[in-house]
Order: structure tokens, then sequence, then C-alpha cells
């Protein structure tokens, strides 16, 4: 594959507009309940109508994002308005929080266990109200927001399964989706309150999680993103602590980037670029290609038994990252392994015969579960990555920089 960035361009762009956005449009949307199937196999039946509010509100915000990014369509503005209108009247407990889980009609089926709901209900109503202009979205938007900023510090709270004070540890997790949450509610934030917390947040992933050059007791591999540690953010030998999760890494380094790009912080943007390169190093299968999905960063057996399948978003992340490593650094390095991973990645989840994406693969990278969409995969990783590819791609075909695709408004 050569560098024919106006050829790779039309790729992403074709399969994002052409195959991903139509498949969820034809075979998602529950216009009689409201909100989204998830649910659906290799040829977009639905098998269950559960619905997870994670999902729906990451659909939500795909399907605004497309309205306010790329062409102010009202079929995807009704489409995100479906779900919207659903979530504000049933997603939420009566202090605020999010549901993991509803039934099809909208009755809680799973409590609000994690923050993680909050944080895409955030992102979703963010890009919704930019979208409506709805002064009620921007409400639940700030809430939802708001609330993920009081319990990062517990974001399980009394559903935390781990005995107080014995191994307290923090995971990449909430700071890695703060940094991309605030980014996506800058438009609905003051510009102090918002470089504070991109500041803070920077700066916890890249000192903290980051096995850099400040002494880690222990460690044994370097230069990788860990995925719990200390509060202090030391290294801790045990299951938790010796975790890698190839993909959480990759995808955070991108969040980094783009904060860095805004701040033309040339050097962080280095820094996040060598991280992603020394995961890929690790990561990669070279026996059978792709990346693993948990990793114990000494060797021993992983407690998670779908250690070594390969995931969709792993690898979507993974292209992404290289994608704008490569525009922003022009390192060869980025270059090299993103013709492996494109190679891969297209050739093993893409389904030519009945359009988006496979999820999960074996080790040897045949389909594990020919599924489209299921309680985990929905419409956000695939057609997210693409439309970020484009946009990559375009720009590098123009020899010209991206600009961030954050709309900016006055403060609010």
């Amino acid at each position: 594959m050569v560098h024919d960035f106006k050829a790779l361009a039309a790729h992403y762009k074709n399969a994002l507009l052409d195959d991903v956005i139509p498949f969820w449009e034809r075979h998602s949307i529950d216009w009689q309940q409201g909100g989204y199937f998830t649910c659906l196999d290799r040829e977009g039946s639905v098998y269950d109508t559960d619905k997870f509010v994670w999902l729906q509100n990451r659909q939500v915000w795909l399907f605004s994002m497309l309205y306010n990014q790329l062409e102010q369509r009202q079929d995807w503005l009704n489409i995100a308005a479906n779900g919207a209108n659903f979530l504000a009247q049933h997603g939420r407990d009566a202090d605020g929080n999010w549901y993991f889980a509803l039934t099809r009609e909208g009755t809680p089926l799973v409590q609000p266990y994690n923050i993680f709901s909050d944080c895409f209900a955030a992102m979703a109503f963010s890009q919704y109200a930019l979208a409506s202009g709805e002064e009620w979205a921007k409400q639940v938007a700030l809430q939802a927001y708001h609330n993920v900023l009081r319990r990062k510090d517990d974001p399980k709270g009394r559903y935390t399964k781990t005995y107080p004070g014995t191994r307290p540890l923090k995971a990449l997790a909430v700071p890695m989706i703060l940094a991309n949450l605030s980014l996506e509610m800058d438009w609905l934030l003051p510009s102090d309150t918002l470089e504070a917390i991109l500041e803070a947040t920077v700066q916890e992933v890249m000192t903290d999680f980051l096995a850099g050059d400040r002494p880690h007791s222990g460690l044994p591999v370097p230069g990788l993103m860990y995925e719990n540690v200390a509060l202090d953010g030391s290294y801790v030998d045990c299951f938790d602590g010796r975790l890698l999760n190839p993909g959480h890494g990759i995808e955070a380094m991108w969040f980094i980037m783009d904060i860095a790009h805004r701040h033309s912080d040339t050097k962080t943007i280095n820094q996040a670029v060598d991280v992603v390169l020394n995961i890929l190093n690790v990561a990669w299968d070279s026996d059978y290609g792709g990346l693993y999905y948990f990793m114990d960063a000494k060797g021993y057996p992983p407690q998670q038994l779908e250690w070594d399948q390969k995931l969709w978003w792993v690898h979507l992340e993974a292209l992404v990252a290289l994608a704008m490593g490569y525009r922003l650094t022009g390192r060869e390095a980025c270059w090299t392994w993103y013709q492996t991973l494109h190679d891969y990645t297209w050739s093993h989840f893409a389904d030519p015969d009945y359009g988006e994406w496979f999820g999960y693969l074996n080790r040897r990278g045949e389909v594990l579960l020919n599924l489209k969409g299921g309680k985990w995969k929905g419409c956000f990783h695939v057609p997210r990555s693409l439309y970020l590819g484009w946009q990559q791609f375009e720009a590098l075909s123009l020899n010209a920089p991206v600009q961030p695709d954050r709309v900016q408004e006055e403060d609010t």
C-alpha cells in the first residue's frame, strides 16, 4: 500500500456513508418505543430488545455528530432525537444517575453501577443540543457531566465489589474518558474550567498510568499504559496491577494527541506516539496477526479468559491513533504500523456480504461471534473510527493539518 491518501480518504468515507451508517439506519431504530436496538445478528435481525444505556447514548452522539460535522440531514437529526427523547424520559434514576440497562419500553433493568453511562450521556446530549438547539438537552448534558466530575474518584460508589482500604487502585478508563469527554463539552464549558480539567487529566494519564521515566518500584515493562495503578501512581504487583489493555492504552493516546494538538504541544504528541508504538510492539500477535485483547505485564496467565481474542474496537482505535500520529509527526514508524494494521483489520473485521463489521475473532482471526451488535458493541467505534480516518487522510491528501472537530461557541 502506497501513500495514496486521497484514495484512503475515499475508502473510509465510502465505508462510513455507503455501508456502516445505512446498516444501523435500516436495522437499529426503534420507532415504536424510542431508542435503538443494538443486539443485531450478521444480517441485521434483532435477537434481543434490551437497551443498554451507554450504547443508546453513543448512538445519539454518533448521529448528532454526523449532523453537526458532515451534513444537516433531517433524517440523521430525527434518529438522534428518537434516542435522546427516550433516554431523557427513561435513562436516569431519581438522583440523576444513568442506568446501565433498560427493557425495550424503558423500564430499568440494571442499576447505575458506574459512571460510564453518565460519560456517554454527557457526550450524547452535548452533541444533540448543538444539533437541535434544544435548551433542555444542554441541561441534561451539563448535569451528566457534573455527575461524572462528582463521582470520578469513586466511580462505582455503593456498587463497588472491592473491600475498602486493602488495595486501593485507580483505573485508566476514568481519566482517559474524562479527557475526551471534556473536549466534547468544550462549547458548554467556560474556557478556564475546560483547560484546567484537560491539564489535570493529561497530567494524570501521562504521569501515573504511563510507565515512563520516573521510577516505578518493580515495574516489569516500561513505556506502556498500565490499566490500574495505586492511588499515588505506583505499580502494584497483582492481577489488576499487571493488567495491560492495549486498546485502552492506544485509544487514550489519540485522545492525548488531540488535546496536545489543540495546544500545539509537539512534545506531548511525540510522547503519545512513542507509547502507541511501544504498545503495538508488545501487543502484536506475531504468530497469527492482530492485537491481543488483554495481557499480563510479566507474561503470566491473564485472569481474563478472553485475553487472546481479537476485537474490532482495539484495531480501529489503533488505526485512528496511527493515522493521527503520522499526520501530526510524519514519523515513518506510524506509517509502517498503519499499513500492517490496515491490512489485518480490513481483511478480518469488515463484512463484504452483509455490511458493517464483525466484532469478535478468535486468536487465529476466525469469526467467533457473527453478530454486528450486542451488549457491548453498538453504533460507535466503527463509524467514529471511519469518520476520523477519513478526516485524517483527507488532511494528509491536502498536506494540511486537521482542525479540531469541535464546534466553538461563546462560553455559556
